[in-house]
């Protein structure tokens, strides 16, 4: 595997297998690798000729008071993973690199990131325009033809999406399930924030997430109901939600019932971490 650091590089790296019209998958992280990231590499080996694994904290996504300056970072760790998951290329530019001076352009996509996350009361649109605005980028530096993202992070992969149709990127997005730890956590670089108590706290996430499947498997459709079961969890470890919602997974448009795929998403604060955690309810 090769690490390179700038556009310049990348794309000389990336030259003979577009001369050869190999298939390129790009993963991109902001490192602090776990085996959710390695299960996407482990996708893309699957699918494609190249892997480019790409690490970069991008500021543009945090918000002030957020944790930009404390975010975990440790490359050579990084680089020992993604190898041995079979990347061939580990791209980890500087900040200077992709937003050199005089940068001042921002992509955006409307509605979609205007809830969940993205309402002004929580991390605002402004953190999604963060976010597409370096897919958008990376997309462009690397020219893959597929990208891999999780679904623990299912807004931002519906934003993907979208910005991809909108502005006909011809990458092709797959969204990857979420991979948790043996008792249901999911697993987030944030996890690394919570102490042996706070980690036993937000189990209570994923246990919401669980109440709210059982009642849908009884035959509960109503959304008060689910997400009333859902809550209780969370009650009972302490943990106040950020939000708590049911809305269509394919628009995020509030869901008054479980009518087809309906995601129940969540959101709390346990200890120093913002942690999300979701699942699609089927019914009918």
């Amino acid at each position: 595997m090769k690490t390179v650091r700038t556009v310049t590089d990348l794309r000389a790296a990336l030259a003979p297998a577009r001369r050869a019209e190999r298939s390129v998958g790009l993963v991109p992280t902001m490192g602090a690798l776990h085996d959710g990231h390695l299960s996407l590499i482990r996708h893309a080996r699957a699918d494609c000729d190249v892997v480019v694994v790409s690490i970069f904290v991008n500021p543009k996504q945090f918000g002030a008071g957020e944790d930009l300056a404390g975010y975990p970072r440790d490359e050579k760790r990084d680089r020992a993973l993604a190898e041995s998951e079979g990347a061939d290329l580990l791209f980890v530019p500087a900040v200077q690199e992709i937003y050199p001076t005089g940068f001042d352009t921002t992509v955006t996509v409307g509605e979609l990131t205007e809830v969940l996350c993205g309402a002004p009361e929580r991390r605002g649109a402004e953190h999604f325009a963060g976010v597409t605005t370096i897919v958008t980028k990376l997309f462009n530096i690397v020219q893959p033809h597929a990208a891999y993202f999780g679904q623990k992070d299912a807004q931002q992969g519906l934003v993907i999406r979208k910005l991809v149709r909108d502005l006909e990127i011809p990458v092709r997005v797959e969204i990857c399930p979420t991979v948790r730890e043996p008792d249901g956590l999911a697993m987030s670089s944030r996890n690394a924030y919570l102490d042996p108590d706070e980690r036993a706290r937000a189990l209570a996430l994923s246990r919401a997430l669980d109440a709210g499947e059982a009642r849908v498997a009884a035959g509960e459709r109503s959304a008060g109901a689910v997400l009333a079961a859902a809550r209780a969890e969370l009650d009972a470890a302490g943990l106040e939600a950020e939000y708590l919602e049911l809305r269509s997974a394919e628009d995020l448009s509030c869901a008054e019932r479980v009518n087809g795929s309906t995601l129940l998403a969540v959101a709390a604060r346990v200890g120093p971490a913002r942690l999300i955690d979701n699942t699609i309810l089927g019914g009918t």
